[in-house]
């Protein structure tokens, strides 16, 4: 029987690095999922982790955290010796113990936070994933944030995955927003790349944290949501 999705919410504006505003002149906001949304970055290191081990690999930790904004598919082929290694194999042992434990995956309150203040000031908000469908859908069902997204666009929605701006500008495209309006949310490096390869302003999740200014390649600042419910208050008034 699966569990109920959890009510979750923001921890508040007194935590730190919580603020949870919204930039001058952003329309739409994309989010990566897993390590941006979801705190789920050691689960899939666990899964890969177990995935492997039948094949006599034992995955190097720093490796797979240099490596972590990769596809699954992307990642196994990257590995050390991966030529060699049953690929589809190990994909679907790894998304099996994931999908087996996806009750059990927690959000991100900053970010919450941050989706909240994106509803108060009525802009639409993406997922952009290096992650397949199989994965992400049932992650947002198990937190009950399906319904704050417009759209979902995965691994199988672009012919490149991150660091290319594919994922990206597909979400774009889908909310209908030009890409220089959009905020995009990533944790890892490639997502980082992609979304500046996109053309877009980047926010940076660092350990659970909106990052600030300049740190670990954000360049968006995160502030006051105030300037933005107003000029989208007075878009719908005219």
């Amino acid at each position: 029987m699966n569990a109920a999705p959890h009510a979750w919410t923001c921890p508040g504006p007194a935590s730190p690095g919580c603020a949870s505003g919204i930039p001058e002149g952003v329309e739409a906001l994309i989010l990566d999922f897993d390590g941006t949304v979801a705190d789920t970055t050691p689960g899939h290191e666990r899964a890969l982790r177990a995935a492997l081990r039948p094949h006599g690999v034992d995955l190097d930790p720093h490796w797979y955290r240099r490596h972590v904004g990769l596809s699954i598919h992307d990642l196994v082929a990257a590995l050390p010796g991966g030529e060699r290694l049953p690929h589809e194999e190990i994909i679907q042992r790894s998304r099996a113990h994931l999908l087996s434990h996806v009750h059990t995956i927690t959000p991100f309150g900053c970010v919450l936070g941050l989706l909240r203040a994106a509803r108060r000031a009525r802009l639409p908000c993406a997922v952009a994933s290096g992650a397949s469908r199989l994965l992400v859908g049932p992650g947002l069902r198990a937190l009950g944030l399906e319904r704050e997204f417009a759209t979902v666009v995965t691994r199988e929605d672009a012919p490149h995955g991150k660091p290319a701006p594919d994922l990206y500008l597909a979400a774009a495209h889908r909310l209908g927003v030009p890409r220089g309006a959009c905020l995009a949310v990533d944790d890892a490096p490639e997502g980082v790349a992609s979304a500046r390869a996109a053309g877009m302003r980047v926010l940076t999740v660092v350990d659970g944290h909106l990052a600030p200014t300049g740190a670990q390649g954000t360049d968006a600042v995160v502030g006051d949501t105030a300037g933005a419910e107003a000029r989208r208050s007075a878009d719908t008034a005219s």
